[in-house]
């Protein structure tokens, strides 16, 4: 009876893996020098976990260890909210490579964090999960052009991301 349950769970794992399809592709590669620094976010899946935030904005650094920190911080409800933040570390899923991560905030919980699309100069960066429940467009400066904008979210659309699903980060004027 244990074989059976096994089969039939087997099973529904392959159908449910089949139905999602293939996982997104990501950069071919990152120059993590490059990427260190402030992003601010353009738009995003809307998250429990950033209910509430505008001017959301990620600041990565190299660590001692190696490891990337994670410094996200966002304003409460309205441009002028008190500023919340949380603060984590990050690794590469592959030595070296750092198109694919894995990022802790709170220990036990991990996530994982895909570089998808990268603007040549850095000045945006597509970023998502593998299963395609989280997408943040983010930029190195508040606003992003309209075509550009545009441009990316097609990207993320050709990858199986339900684009329908992006809301608009609010950010102040630069």
């Amino acid at each position: 009876m244990t074989a059976r349950i096994a089969l039939v769970v087997l099973a529904f794992v392959a159908v449910a893996c089949a139905q999602r399809g293939a996982p997104p592709r990501t950069v071919e590669s990152l120059e993590l020098e490059r990427y260190l620094g402030t992003w601010y976010e353009i738009a995003s899946f809307p998250t429990w976990f950033q209910r509430d935030c505008v001017a959301t904005q990620a600041t990565y650094s190299l660590r001692d260890d190696g490891q990337l920190g994670v410094a996200n911080a966002c304003r409460d409800k309205t441009l002028d909210g008190a500023w919340e933040g949380v603060e984590g570390v990050a690794w590469p899923v592959v030595p070296g490579d750092f198109t694919k991560l894995k990022v802790q905030f709170f220990w036990p919980i991990r996530g994982d964090y895909w570089v998808l699309a990268l603007d040549p100069d850095y000045r945006w960066a597509l970023v998502g999960h593998p299963n395609r429940e989280y997408l943040w467009v983010l930029s190195r400066t508040r606003t992003l052009d309209d075509a550009v904008y545009a441009s990316i979210v097609k990207q993320a659309s050709a990858e199986g991301y339900d684009v329908a699903r992006l809301r608009r980060t609010p950010q102040p004027a630069e």
